[in-house]
């Protein structure tokens, strides 16, 4: 609480964890809940990742890479599930016994959030779906992650990140042309469906955290992957909602703005991305083409979209007759908005991604310690990021079940 005068009447917050003391029990597996509910560790929530004993998360076999030991040797889980786990306990029970269903019902009831990605109906079963805990743990915030939610004809299907990027109109609009012979629709090189859904998922439930300090009550979530999808088509949805006509592949070309699209080299390429018509001129200077920004085809924006066949081809000749590097260098002096294309290796060799802490280690129980990814989350005063690295299958089994539930 923060007085009128702008005090803070609870003492100071510097060095808290958001979310610390928020418990979640997190019965997701592969991506777009794990992802979710390691935002929350990230942010200071005691996270208890249920896993099916032996086997676990799917995540874990699917390899190789995997993550190694300090003599490059492969430890048992693979790199997969390395990237959606940090921060989190892994606890082994199985749910299909009466016993795992009733060390969940306790869990669930010392518990503020539940995170759970099974086919629709998947736990009513085994007496676990919403209605069931929260008729025990009114204060419970359940969260269901399916691929096509909880109503609607395709309720009962099973959603993959590959199936929703289809159905959801991002492959219509990614990849080449179909004029560019052998082209086809293409997915993204991430699974960015999950991603998205698991970022919509931690939104809707710190904002049912919010709820549930003004009012008391916990409440059910419902997240698919086909609805983020859709929602986050942004301005290529509104291009065809407010036009009628849907929108096509063009490659590496941007629909609203031009030029805002990859270029080649004399030796490789990079991104030019011109956002307004101010930076334009700027560009034509620099290129010493400055009769091409006065010329009127081109003056404004929406003049370089209709006319983008005549002025593309003019730019890629004047790019292809020098390096990338020199191109680079008089596009950043000239402060117009550009970049490279680096692959992973660049990526985490850069000195700002270095700056920035973007890659941390953390300490592992046989590998002793694993390279991660920190939280992109930064705050001035909150403690962000997690300590411990994904967690070994059962890892914590015997603490979880002896500390929390006094169980031996």
């Amino acid at each position: 609480m923060v007085s009128q005068s702008g005090q803070n009447q609870l003492g100071p917050i510097v060095g808290s964890r958001p979310l610390e003391g928020v418990k979640v029990l997190d019965l997701s597996r592969v991506l777009a809940g794990p992802w979710c509910t390691q935002t929350l560790a990230d942010l200071g929530a005691d996270v208890i990742k249920i896993e099916k004993p032996e086997t676990g998360d799917d995540t874990r076999s699917w390899g190789p890479p995997y993550a190694k030991d300090a003599e490059g040797c492969d430890g048992p889980d693979a790199a997969y599930y390395m990237a959606a786990n940090r921060g989190k306990k892994s606890v082994t029970i199985d749910i299909a016994t009466e016993d795992g269903q009733a060390l969940i019902r306790d869990l669930a009831l010392k518990s503020d959030i539940l995170v759970e990605n099974f086919k629709v109906g998947g736990l009513a079963r085994y007496g676990l779906d919403y209605q069931s805990l929260n008729a025990l743990n009114p204060q419970l915030i359940y969260c269901s992650i399916t691929g096509f939610g909880q109503t609607g004809p395709y309720a009962t299907q099973a959603g993959y990140d590959y199936i929703i990027q289809g159905m959801s109109g991002l492959m219509s609009v990614t990849g080449e042309p179909d004029s560019l012979q052998g082209s086809q629709p293409m997915r993204t090189g991430v699974a960015v469906a999950d991603i998205f859904t698991g970022l919509y998922a931690t939104t809707a439930i710190l904002a049912a955290l919010r709820t549930r300090d003004l009012y008391g009550e916990g409440q059910h979530i419902d997240m698919a992957l086909l609805d983020s999808q859709v929602a986050v088509m942004a301005n290529q949805s509104m291009n065809y909602l407010t036009s009628g006509k849907a929108p096509g592949r063009i490659g590496n070309s941007h629909p609203n703005i031009v030029p805002y699209q990859v270029f080649a080299t004399q030796d490789g390429h990079f991104i030019l991305a011109v956002g307004n018509d101010h930076q334009f001129q700027k560009l034509c200077d620099v290129l010493g083409l400055s009769v091409l920004g006065e010329d009127a085809r081109f003056v404004t924006n929406a003049l370089r979209v209709k006319n983008r066949e005549i002025l593309v081809p003019i730019l890629s000749d004047v790019f292809k007759s020098k390096t990338t590097s020199h191109w680079i260098g008089l596009l950043k002096a000239a402060n117009i908005p550009h970049g490279p294309i680096n692959d992973l290796e660049a990526v985490f060799d850069d000195p700002h991604v270095k700056a920035r802490g973007l890659r941390q280690d953390l300490p592992h129980p046989s590998l002793g310690s694993v390279p991660t990814v920190r939280t992109p989350i930064v705050m001035s005063k909150s403690k962000i990021g997690s300590k411990t690295a994904p967690p070994e299958l059962g890892e914590h089994t015997e603490d979880v079940l002896s500390d929390i539930l006094r169980l031996k």
